[in-house]
């Protein structure tokens, strides 16, 4: 286990009251697990930017009955099947779906993958979330 270590910070004081309001919205129970989230989250975009190994999900909502659709969206991700670990497939209502896929590579091919997917006719909305394989964080 690390070790913890206290250090000082120096902030205006408007800046500090905004930052307090705004995690304790989010429910922080202490400034240093916001701050330790945020310096967290630095690095898992330098992972993206830098072109490590990352992971992430991409999250599509479509109308199924579109034709051809889901068809096309399994050929995409059949394409990149080295980048799919898994997805899952939900029933939003008669005609939405849900599908989340879960993937892991570098991060121009998980992009690369994901606007594709978007990019795909008949897609109502598409997102990418990007996380870290917590190997470097």
């Amino acid at each position: 286990m690390s070790k913890l270590v206290r250090f000082g910070v120096s902030l205006e004081k408007e800046l500090l009251v905004k930052f307090d309001r705004d995690i304790s919205q989010k429910d922080y129970p202490t400034r240093s697990k916001a701050i330790g989230d945020l310096i967290r989250e630095s690095f898992v975009k330098k992972e993206w930017i830098g072109g490590s190994e990352v992971a992430g999900a991409i999250t599509l909502v479509y109308n199924h009955h579109r034709r051809e659709l889901v068809n096309k969206l399994t050929d995409i991700q059949h394409d990149f099947g080295a980048f799919i670990i898994s997805s899952q497939h939900v029933h939003l209502d008669h005609d939405n779906c849900l599908e989340i896929v879960v993937v892991k590579g570098k991060p121009k091919d998980v992009e690369k993958l994901a606007q594709k997917l978007k990019a795909t006719k008949g897609v109502k909305h598409s997102s990418l979330t990007m996380t870290t394989t917590g190997k470097k964080v």
